[in-house]
């Protein structure tokens, strides 16, 4: 089981947030620069502590280069995650 999150990624931000939804995406900010990957990597470890996952259970499948990345999740179904996002706008 596995689903796709498209993720709109702030790098070099003063900290690292899960800011909300922005449109269809998660809006997050990480410190790291967008350089040799640290920002990639940072975004999926915040990602993995939102939804309480390993990080070793995401992967970026898109947008590697790209502030709008898409990050595939497995272990969780579509619902999981629905429901997650829908605990930001609480």
């Amino acid at each position: 089981m596995s689903c796709r999150l498209t993720v709109k990624v702030v790098p070099g931000a003063s900290r690292n947030k899960v800011v909300g939804m922005l449109g269809e995406a998660l809006k997050i900010r990480v410190q790291a620069p967008p350089e040799k990957g640290k920002a990639n990597a940072a975004v999926l470890k915040l990602v993995a502590q939102f939804l309480d996952l390993p990080a070793k259970q995401l992967s970026i499948c898109a947008g590697h280069t790209s502030a709008t990345k898409v990050v595939e999740i497995q272990g969780i179904s579509e619902e999981e995650l629905a429901g997650k996002l829908a605990e930001l706008a609480t």
